[in-house]
């Protein structure tokens, strides 16, 4: 049995199966360098750092390939280098992949329509038809406004709308303002911020509803610098927000990795289960529509099916604390 072992992991020429297979484990070690110290990733240059964060689950598929090869080679050295990468992906992200959908006290759903959408009523339709308590869209304009309203009245009778974004409720609403999260660098008429007080028969939550400014990803690396600005001010917003439990739903044009989230991640709790990967709603890649909560629990997280938007829309289940 051990002639049998070495013959088929020996190279026939000296090699053994501790030899080989070193720049493969080299590769899985930076993998696992790269998930486990991301943070340490300078952003000083093109936000290389935001842009490994966006896609930074994707690595695993990197531990995947390796051990292919590892197999290939018949790499004892890379097969053990391989669990440093698979151990740092589950810890960052194998809670996401538990099963089932726990109880919750509120179902919410967050969606960017498009405002290039050509069926809004369907749209509306497919977000009702998932019974969710609250629901908020970003990428509303004036000639699909109506049709959402109309659409959505029956079984949502509470709603508000600040420029391109919205909330509709089966709870009353209070206090509705504007919030202002536009960077200093936007000149144009620039609304895209909302927050609302929610009676629910739980008690009362903030909603927060926000759309956050594009990013863009070309020769010279991330474009954030607005997407950054505008989480700082909703950051502010949020910590200075008077009622204990709040909900925040937008598309924040970001994954909850992305370090330029992190005036919102660092004070509020996002999802335990789901990936719901997004965007774009061809072949998703990242989540960046976000359901998080502040003195409450985003127990899950998934995506619904398609509409007309270039999103997908993700539901999200809140246990309020």
């Amino acid at each position: 049995m051990k002639a049998e072992v070495s013959r088929r992991w020996g190279s026939g020429e000296g090699r053994s199966a501790w030899t080989r297979g070193r720049v493969l484990a080299g590769v899985a070690v930076l993998t696992a360098v790269l998930l486990a110290f991301h943070r340490a990733v300078p952003n000083s240059v093109g936000r290389l750092g935001s842009l490994l964060e966006a896609f930074l689950p994707w690595l695993g598929l990197v531990a995947v390939v390796l051990l292919g090869l590892a197999l290939l080679r018949r790499s004892a050295t890379a097969l053990v280098a391989l669990l440093l990468p698979v151990a740092a992906w589950t810890y960052l992200f194998g809670g996401l992949l538990l099963p089932g959908e726990p109880e919750s006290d509120l179902l919410v759903a967050q969606h960017n329509v498009s405002d290039e959408n050509t069926d809004p009523a369907g749209t509306a339709r497919a977000l009702a038809d998932a019974g969710p308590d609250l629901i908020a869209l970003e990428e509303l304009v004036p000639t699909a406004l109506p049709v959402y309203e109309k659409t959505l009245a029956p079984e949502y009778p509470y709603h508000a709308v600040r420029g391109t974004v919205g909330l509709w409720s089966k709870h009353p609403l209070s206090g509705v303002r504007l919030v202002d999260i536009k960077p200093p660098g936007i000149t144009d008429d620039w609304r895209r911020g909302l927050q609302a007080g929610v009676r629910t028969p739980r008690g009362e939550v903030a909603a927060y509803v926000v759309h956050l400014p594009s990013v863009r990803v070309g020769a010279s690396g991330l474009a954030s610098s607005w997407r950054d600005e505008s989480a700082g001010r909703l950051g502010e917003a949020i910590a200075a927000e008077q009622r204990k439990r709040v909900i925040l739903m937008g598309d924040l044009n970001g994954t909850v990795e992305d370090r330029g989230l992190a005036p919102l991640t660092s004070r509020m709790n996002v999802a335990e289960r789901g990936f719901a990967f997004s965007f774009p709603a061809g072949f998703p890649v990242a989540r960046i529509d976000q359901v998080m909560a502040r003195s409450a629990t985003v127990a899950h997280i998934r995506t619904l099916p398609a509409t007309g938007s270039d999103h997908l829309p993700v539901a999200a289940r809140i246990t309020l604390g």
